[in-house]
């Protein structure tokens, strides 16, 4: 017996999940809600963990493509006082490929391969113990019926409700996403102050982050605490305002820093939420979730890379057991997700009270925890 699976969600999690099914010859339904692969933007750039990500990718059996596209020099770290001061400057070994970094795009098209996705898929509701399966509802009216739906739907996920009540809360810490264009040529300073990988500064309850993606483009981020409707998205619709209030924020900063945000065009206002550390919930027959819909946390490197590790790990189950049902197997890959996020969580949610915080040195103390001083 063929089970009907589906994934909602064509991101990290979703992708690898199907990826690695399609390895193992098992059908599964892709539905994305985006109407296809290019219609936005696909965000800036991440570090794929050896032991996470990476892992991941070679479960999906792309790793060797992986390592081809990544950027092992994208791992460099710098990290400066607000008066331009370089406190650490940090650089991966020739052969150091424990976190090389990889566009979000290039990493989308490398698990896309092979898989087939259902695009501009607007699931709406998911509805399990139905009798005949579990029931997903969608936009238009339609509905379907699946033995096993996971929602890989992110933050704000359509899928959550169906096993837990538990919606994101505000972390008290805003971003204002910026981007610089073709940065070696027109900005040629701002590019040597990035490297070739990411530079930080920090300072009381703000951050300034940029980091280079492929092509010449670098993602800025001006992070700080802020009630949560200090600013809105509303705001960002006038870039000349969001920049002059951003220099005002970060008043005093070292000028080529600042130029980080004189320079950028357009911002997008992101405040950043997560779900509690130990979320969990009680498990429902036929439906689970992956990525940040079961465990939203700080954006600190961890969550696509548990996404990821996740849609493999869960696939893998599901192919090993066979035509037998699934749902054993689903139960134990939670207990087995719930701890590791958990730990993650912690971990990132603690070092987002560190990064922007009252107090700077607590930032570059956790950085030393991590990489050695440079």
């Amino acid at each position: 017996m063929r089970h009907r699976i589906a994934v909602i969600g064509g991101g990290p999690a979703g992708l690898a999940f199907a990826r690695v099914l399609h390895r193992h010859d098992r059908p599964v339904t892709v539905l994305e809600r985006e109407s296809g692969p290019g219609v936005r933007p696909a965000g800036g750039t991440l570090d794929l963990h050896e032991g996470l990500g990476q892992l991941a990718l070679d479960k999906a059996g792309v790793l060797a493509e992986f390592r081809a596209l990544s950027r092992p020099e994208g791992q460099a770290m710098r990290i400066l006082d607000t008066d331009g001061t370089v406190l650490r400057d940090w650089r991966p070994g020739p052969d150091d490929r424990a976190n090389p970094e990889i566009d979000r795009g290039q990493l989308r098209d490398l698990l896309l391969g092979p898989v087939d996705v259902r695009w501009g898929e607007h699931v709406t509701k998911v509805v399990p113990g139905t009798g005949d399966g579990v029931r997903v509802h969608f936009a238009d009216g339609r509905e379907e019926t699946f033995d096993l739906v996971v929602g890989a739907d992110g933050a704000w996920s359509r899928t959550r409700p169906a096993v837990s009540a538990v919606t994101p809360h505000y972390t008290g810490v805003t971003a204002v996403e910026t981007s610089l264009d073709d940065v070696d040529t027109r900005h040629p300073d701002l590019a040597r102050l990035t490297g070739d990988g990411s530079v930080a500064v920090y300072g009381v309850n703000r951050a300034l982050v940029a980091q280079r993606s492929s092509g010449g483009h670098v993602k800025v981020y001006a992070q700080f605490r802020a009630p949560l409707d200090r600013h809105t998205e509303r705001d960002t619709a006038d870039a000349g305002a969001v920049r002059s209030r951003l220099l005002a924020l970060f008043d005093g900063w070292a000028a080529p820093v600042l130029d980080l945000l004189r320079h950028g065009t357009e911002f997008v206002h992101r405040p950043l939420y997560a779900l509690p550390v130990a979320h969990t919930w009680t498990h429902v027959p036929g439906v689970t979730l992956l990525g940040d819909a079961a465990h939203l946390m700080p954006p600190l490197g961890a969550g696509a890379n548990l996404a990821l590790l996740e849609g493999a790990e869960l696939a893998e189950s599901i192919a090993a057991a066979g035509s037998g049902d699934p749902d054993e197997t689903v139960r134990a890959f939670e207990e087995r997700m719930w701890t590791r996020a958990a730990r993650w969580a912690g971990f990132t949610t603690a070092g987002l009270e560190r990064l922007v915080g009252p107090d700077p040195a607590e930032a570059l103390a956790l950085f030393d925890q991590v990489q050695p001083p440079g």
